[in-house]
């Protein structure tokens, strides 16, 4: 047999051994292993499969589904319907070894093939991180935002012209908006704006307030604590707050950063006028230029000036389509505007003259979310290619709706819950409300994860000389506070800690302080700028996206880890896994555990020495 015939049928063996079998059948042919020159220490047993492969596979179906040991569905798995022992099988002998042998031979197999190691992908700019234990091949169906998930748009280009639009609103309202431009690098995902004093602000997991700026301009950290030291960042409190959720997000938030500026300045003569009137003002600026229709014309005029291409995007779909998961499209952008878009991004990677429609198994335009999860709105058909439309009560699957509402996908599919994952870059109206009002499975796309995961592999060594900085001030100040307590105690005429320290010299121990004392500032003055400085690769005034300090995480990070199963930067990182895949949610590390790592170091160096002696 040819390598080439050889490879085809190995692919298409091994492919039926980890996806899910369509109807049809499939005949093998007869094949064995190759020479060792070939494929190094590759042990693949002689087959000949005539029968059709049905008979020898079969797929969980929900009706018969359990859950495993990890609580996760069983619909899906592929099973053996034919017994076979272990010896025939040849996977004699411990476990432990046997999956160790067979997972290297794997390796092999997919080198040989061509297909890029899985785990390559995992650890990666692109890998999918999962929060919450997900089995993808228990998922019947798919659902997918498109602004900002299926497509990705130029940030500086599309939010640069949503700010222009905006700015001339403003100006036909009378604010001076002569001199100012789009600066991106002004604010990120994931900061709050707080409309009642003007600023925006980065808060940690807790709420409270890290970093801020006033305007434009970023304030000190003992203004920050002067301003915000009593105060939480409450996302429930919509009047005040507002979370930055998507990049959407990015171009409200420059303008209005830029006008907190102009009113401290008292340029704006329109009226007594407060941080929250000026929100609202921007708000409403920003909010006709969409509304009016004049940003997304110009970009369906000129696509490929806003949206990255991905070629890689379209397939990852159709992997999924092709496992038999159900594809939808569920979108608040119009159908005009949407059939353009994904025109433009789809069509050309597709194969076979397929075209966008094609992938999706229902289609959802103007869908008003958040209250698409929430409640039911009236549903149309979109019957003509000019986007004509009549009411329908109905869904049917390979429909063109607007409107309607999360419930009627479900009963036009027999679906519900957690068989659906939603897709989607938006933290509110696509991943909190799906989850929190119909329970279904979730994952957010945030593109900056990318620049992020590069960032801190960059600053690496910076992080890791400022922790051990910082735990060197630890070690100290240790030594230094027991020191300080044991003079503490002898200038109240109390007996300090031990018999040495109540004989020690005054002079001896306040020398001994004195000295830990300028060893500990000359530490903070080394460790502060470094702090301030850790992040400035991502971002140089608010640091990286998931993190508010050194340790602990951003509450944008928060709000991810609470509401998405699984998040990763772009649709087409499911290409690099498969339509199979068991994300499994890593350990939650806790403040004792480091402690109780620690605590069987110093038992382990306990035993060490003890057994030394006893030599």
């Amino acid at each position: 047999m040819s390598a080439a015939i050889y490879e085809n049928v190995t692919l298409g063996w091994w492919r039926m051994n980890v996806m899910l079998l369509r109807p049809s059948s499939v005949n093998l042919a007869c094949f064995q292993s190759p020479p060792a020159t070939t494929m190094v220490n590759m042990k693949l047993t002689y087959r000949c499969a005539t029968t059709d492969s049905s008979s020898v596979f079969s797929v969980t179906q929900p009706s018969e589904a359990d859950f495993d040991y990890l609580g996760q569905s069983t619909k899906g798995d592929l099973n053996l319907n034919i017994g076979i022992d272990d010896g025939e099988a040849g996977l004699e002998g411990p476990i432990e070894e046997v999956a160790r042998m067979e997972a290297q031979e794997a390796e092999h197999l997919l080198s040989h093939l061509g297909i890029p190691d899985p785990f390559s992908a995992r650890y990666s700019p692109r890998g999918i991180f999962c929060s919450r234990t997900l089995k993808l091949r228990s998922i019947s169906a798919i659902g997918y935002d498109m602004d900002y998930t299926l497509m990705h748009y130029n940030v500086v280009a599309w939010e640069g012209r949503a700010y222009d639009y905006c700015m001339e609103n403003l100006k036909n309202m009378g604010f001076p908006v002569e001199g100012l431009a789009f600066d991106p690098e002004l604010v990120i995902r994931g900061l709050v704006i707080d409309k009642e004093k003007g600023n925006l602000v980065k808060a940690d997991r807790f709420g409270y307030v890290k970093r801020a700026m006033h305007g434009t301009k970023m304030l000190s950290t003992q203004k920050v604590s002067e301003i915000y030291g009593r105060e939480l960042v409450d996302l429930r409190k919509e009047s005040r707050w507002e979370f930055l959720n998507t990049l959407f997000s990015v171009s409200e938030a420059v303008a209005y950063m830029q006008m907190v500026d102009r009113l401290d300045e008292g340029a704006i003569a329109a009226g007594p006028l407060d941080y929250k009137g000026l929100y609202e003002a921007v708000s409403k600026a920003l909010f006709s230029a969409h509304v009016e229709g004049q940003l997304k014309s110009e970009i369906m005029s000129k696509p490929e000036l806003f949206v990255e291409p991905d070629p890689e995007l379209p397939l990852a779909l159709l992997d999924q389509k092709e496992a038999g998961k159900r594809l939808l499209l569920i979108t608040n952008s119009d159908y005009h505007y949407t059939e353009k878009m994904m025109q433009h991004s789809f069509n050309r990677f597709l194969p076979n003259d397929m075209s966008w429609r094609d992938l999706f198994d229902m289609v959802i335009v103007s869908a008003r979310k958040p209250e698409f999860f929430q409640m039911s709105h009236p549903m149309y058909e979109v019957v003509t290619g000019e986007g004509l439309m009549r009411p329908c009560f109905k869904a049917c699957p390979g429909g063109l709706y607007s409107g309607g509402s999360a419930q009627m996908v479900e009963k036009s599919f027999g679906i519900h819950g957690d068989e659906i994952l939603y897709v989607g870059d938006h933290i509110y109206t696509d991943v909190s409300q799906s989850k929190v009002h119909l329970r279904w499975r979730t994952a957010l796309i945030c593109r900056e994860l990318e620049e992020e995961y590069n960032a801190l592999i960059h600053s690496r060594g910076h992080r890791a000389t400022l922790i051990e900085l910082i735990n060197q001030k630890e070690v100290v100040g240790d030594l230094f506070n027991q020191l300080r307590l044991a003079l503490q105690r002898r200038s109240k005429g109390r007996p300090a800690q031990t018999l040495a320290a109540t004989r020690m010299d005054d002079k001896e121990l306040t020398e001994s302080i004195q000295k830990l004392l300028i060893v500990m500032q000359r530490l903070d003055h080394k460790i502060a700028p470094m702090m301030e400085s850790d992040g400035q690769l991502f971002n140089k005034r608010w640091g990286f996206l998931s993190r508010a300090g050194l340790w602990d995480k951003s509450h944008l990070m928060r709000q991810i880890e609470k509401y998405a199963d699984i998040y990763t930067s772009r649709v087409s990182n499911f290409l690099h896994y498969t339509p199979f895949m068991y994300f499994r949610a890593q350990e939650q590390s806790l403040a004792h555990d480091t402690y109780s790592l620690d605590h069987l170091r110093l038992d382990k160096s306990a035993d060490h020495r003890t057994s030394g002696f006893s030599a």
